[in-house]
């Protein structure tokens, strides 16, 4: 089975092809850097992070492009409200996003390009489409005249009209048509601002993907990513933009979009989409103060990635519980068995390779685990568990030593026993039953217990976990 992708632009499953299958080019909308990330923005970046790794399965080069958009007007009232340079508020939270997805096990792309580092870039993009007839200059603005362009609408399926009545637009004098939308603005004294062919100013949201793109991947990609808000306007512009500068080219060949992430709102008690403007998020720090990075990167591939997924305890709880299982099948097989000969089952791949059905691929992670469980072939054993281990590491899943999850599964509280004074107690215990002091042999039990730790006496010897 050929990987196969649903595209959102012909709205229907296809069978990828790519413009060059020795160099594939990926693209995905990253975040706009002035606040720290929620749980819907740590989604694309899970999503295409593992797609990310299906294709390098499958590809020799992968070039992946994901940027920092570090010039918005939420970041320039922040660095005002602050009295500091939009850098400083740009850099700071750019590495608070990298910390906080390298903890969801998310690779580093092979390009992060910036936008106030390509600004040249989209000037001159600007300057092709005044040329070309697709855009004017107006009152130190520059929009993009989207009646000139006649495909318009092809990605969102919308017409003009129904675009304009269901987004927010600005209502100016300097628009020729409410749907225009700017390329360029003039900044005041107050605000970041570069010299241009139009007056000190700054770009437009949508200019500075397409510029990055033609800079760093060129006219054409094969996978452009992102969340379902960005089909329109954001992608619909960049789609108009980057053709109407390219002479008709190509600018995307599939689009790919994943769900939104719902919350429940406790006083209708109903599922509503998580945002910052509705204030209902959660920040990925503070979930990565009470969760492990893998059990959240877990439930977001728990369900596909164009479905909505609502995010809950129980969502958390689930996955908690399923790494366990899978974990728990690792538990005695050394980690250094070598996963590299190991072949990768056709039914996890073929899973994969159906549009990224992590749910079924994740399925497949589990007949690996039960088949471990059943054999009583250590050999056997062994050579399970390095599939479970490759096909896993495909999701960014069991990347840890099974021993160490267990130790580490829950968070050690403040104030709570060290991983020493846990092995000490232990020792202890060990000596107590030499000794056939059973009731101190209990007592150390029953004590870790009440703080959380359980014990499990095996024939290898006594192991531990937190609750």
């Amino acid at each position: 089975m050929t990987l196969s992708v649903y595209n959102t632009l012909t709205q229907k499953k296809e069978a990828f092809t790519p413009s060059n299958p020795d160099h594939i080019k990926m693209y995905v909308c990253g975040p706009t850097v002035y606040n720290y990330i929620h749980i819907g923005n740590a989604r694309p970046a899970v999503v295409f992070d593992t797609l990310y790794r299906v294709l390098q399965h499958h590809y020799p080069k992968v070039t992946y492009a994901r940027n920092i958009t570090d010039v918005d007007d939420k970041i320039n009232k922040a660095a005002q409200e602050q009295n500091v340079d939009i850098r400083v508020i740009s850099d700071k939270f750019a590495q608070a996003y990298r910390d906080d997805i390298n903890q969801l096990n998310v690779l580093t792309p092979d390009i992060e390009p910036r936008a106030t580092e390509n600004i040249d870039q989209m000037i001159d993009m600007i300057e092709r489409l005044i040329e070309k007839g697709f855009a004017y200059a107006a009152e130190g603005h520059v929009l993009f005249n989207v009646k000139a362009y006649e495909q318009y609408g092809e990605l969102s399926k919308r017409s003009l009209d129904d675009m304009l009545a269901g987004a927010r637009v600005e209502v100016a004098p300097y628009k020729q048509y409410a749907g225009d939308f700017v390329l360029w603005k003039p900044s005041s004294d107050e605000q970041p601002g570069w010299d241009s062919p139009w007056g000190n100013g700054r770009p437009g949201w949508h200019i500075e993907c397409s510029a990055m793109i033609e800079r760093h991947l060129g006219t054409t990609i094969d996978i452009h990513g992102g969340g379902q808000d960005l089909t329109f306007p954001h992608h619909e512009n960049e789609i108009a933009q980057s053709t109407c500068a390219h002479d008709g080219e190509t600018y995307v060949k599939y689009w790919m979009h994943n769900g939104y992430i719902t919350i429940q709102n406790k006083e209708s008690n109903s599922q509503e989409k998580m945002s910052k403007s509705l204030g209902n998020f959660i920040t990925v720090r503070e979930l990565l103060e009470e969760i492990p990075g893998e059990v959240v990167r877990f439930a977001l591939l728990s369900a596909h990635y164009r479905s909505q997924l609502n995010w809950s305890i129980d969502l958390i709880e689930q996955a908690y519980t399923a790494l366990d299982r899978l974990y728990t099948a690792l538990r005695d097989i050394p980690a250094s068995t070598s996963i590299e000969s190991a072949e990768l089952p056709q039914a996890f791949i073929d899973a994969l390779n159906d549009d990224l059905n992590t749910p079924m691929a994740i399925a497949e992670l589990h007949n690996l685990a039960k088949q471990i469980n059943k054999t009583e072939s250590a050999e056997e054993k062994s050579l399970v568990a390095a599939q479970l281990r490759k096909s896993a590491s495909l999701l960014g899943l069991l990347s840890h030593d099974a021993e160490n999850w267990f130790k580490s599964r829950g968070n050690q509280s403040e104030g709570g026993l060290s991983d020493d004074a846990i092995e000490a107690l232990i020792q202890e215990r060990i000596e107590a039953k030499k000794n056939k002091d059973f009731a101190r042999s209990d007592q150390i039990r029953d004590d870790l217990k009440a703080q959380g730790i359980e014990l499990e006496d095996t024939r290898e010897g006594t192991r531990w976990q937190r609750a």
